[in-house]
């Protein structure tokens, strides 16, 4: 009779497991698109400021060059939901730097969700004497 009572429980605790490992597969997928996507908008914004920091070359080309750099590297909607500003600034020790400032949001895994994920990040480099 114990085993009458148990028959069948075997699908409940599959169909309940499987849920489990599912949402921590999507979690973990989540952390890498995120943790791929941060790591390629910052060598993006770096390449734009060092871009920007060459002689001759207008501080304002660097977010063009970061935004083209971000849409190769990922895609062109990645690129579109991110804002990038650069500005000349100078550090501590005097050295005129080209700052690439990009901020948005990682797109979710589940379309339903948005963009839940802030990304702000910056690239820095010394600007090359003219």
């Amino acid at each position: 009779m114990a085993d009458d009572r148990e028959r069948g429980s075997a699908v409940v605790d599959f169909v309940l497991v499987s849920v489990l490992v599912v949402v921590l597969l999507l979690a973990v997928l989540q952390v890498a698109v995120y943790v791929h996507v941060r790591n390629v908008v910052t060598a993006s914004a770096q390449e734009g400021a060092r871009y920007a920091a060459n002689a001759d070359v207008p501080t304002a080309a660097a977010t063009g060059r970061t935004l083209a750099a971000v849409a190769r590297a990922t895609s062109e909607g990645t690129a579109e939901g991110l804002v990038c500003t650069a500005v000349e600034e100078v550090d501590d020790t005097g050295l005129v730097l080209v700052s690439v400032r990009c901020t948005g949001a990682v797109p979710a895994l589940l379309a339903g969700l948005g963009n839940v994920l802030p990304l702000d990040v910056t690239g820095r480099a010394v600007e090359e004497a003219a």
